[in-house]
């Protein structure tokens, strides 16, 4: 693989199992003229296990947008660079969309290297509805605001996924508990990769009681997964004037198969709705 000039790359890494390190961002990481890392400590272990010796420079939170100037012209003078972050994908709960924004303001191109995401990783092993889902990152450190935001949610009918510090963690499931039932169907996905990994599928209650009697779970890397809410069923307003709309074009079964699949209504009672439709308008 040859890399091009003046491109930055932007290059997932093992989330604990060093061999999810693709050979492609190997070499990546080898061939670049620089990699800005979230913490310079933490990837040179993960490069000299690989015999990489490309040189790091920080990249985090802190001076990020004063560090992407830096990197902006170096880009421009012809330099390959890598971004990196301690795990994962760079940017999903990480530093770097400055980078990577003003990059393509700079109109620099910018190629992603693919490879591990927790919460990518934690929704297929979940059992949880995958096709449609909303990623919130991380729920605010005080309980205050983190159930405020949580409220927000509560109707949210698309599969939610949080990542979560080991040390709020009990306490974010008991908050989920109270703004959306003990109920509800969730997973925990901690230390994925690594040798304690844990899928756990159950209740936000079964989480809870999981958590508050096993002490080992509330260390390392955390994903809550929350199913969504259910959708609600239609209105009996709603289902009339969608039976009306559907009857002027349909014979009656038809108009009636439809608006149940649509609505979620039982079809015995949109029957029922329809021949009163049928009786009172001669429909």
């Amino acid at each position: 693989m040859s890399i091009e000039q003046g491109v930055l790359y932007v290059v997932a890494t093992p989330l604990g199992n060093l061999g999810d390190l693709s050979p492609r961002a190997q070499e990546t990481l080898a061939q670049v003229a620089l990699i800005a890392a979230e913490d310079t400590r933490h990837s040179a272990r993960l490069l000299h296990h690989f015999g990489i010796k490309t040189p790091l420079i920080a990249l985090h939170e802190h001076n990020e947008r004063e560090r992407s100037a830096e990197l902006i012209a170096r880009l421009k003078a012809g330099d390959a660079l890598a971004l990196i972050s301690d795990a994962g994908t760079p940017l999903i709960s990480d530093p770097g969309y400055t980078l990577v924004r003003a990059a393509h303001a700079e109109r620099l191109r910018v190629c992603p290297i693919p490879g591990p995401c927790a919460l990518i990783a934690a929704l297929s092993a979940s059992g949880l509805p995958s096709d449609r889902f909303v990623f919130e990152g991380f729920l605010p450190a005080r309980a205050t605001a983190r159930r405020t935001h949580l409220a927000t949610l509560q109707h949210e009918t698309r599969t939610l996924i949080f990542y979560e510090a080991p040390h709020r963690l009990q306490d974010s499931l008991s908050d989920l508990c109270a703004v959306f039932g003990t109920e509800r169907q969730a997973v925990l996905a901690r230390e994925l990769t690594k040798i304690f990994e844990t899928v756990r599928n159950d209740s936000l209650q079964g989480l809870c009681d999981f958590v508050h009697a096993d002490p080992q779970q509330q260390k390392g890397e955390c994903v809550i997964l929350v199913h969504g809410a259910p959708v609600p069923l239609a209105s009996e307003h709603d289902s009339e004037t969608l039976l009306r709309a559907l009857l002027t074009e349909l014979p009656v079964k038809q108009a009636v198969r439809l608006a149940a699949a649509i609505s979620g209504v039982k079809k015995n009672d949109l029957y029922e709705l329809a021949l009163r439709l049928h009786t009172r308008h001669n429909l």
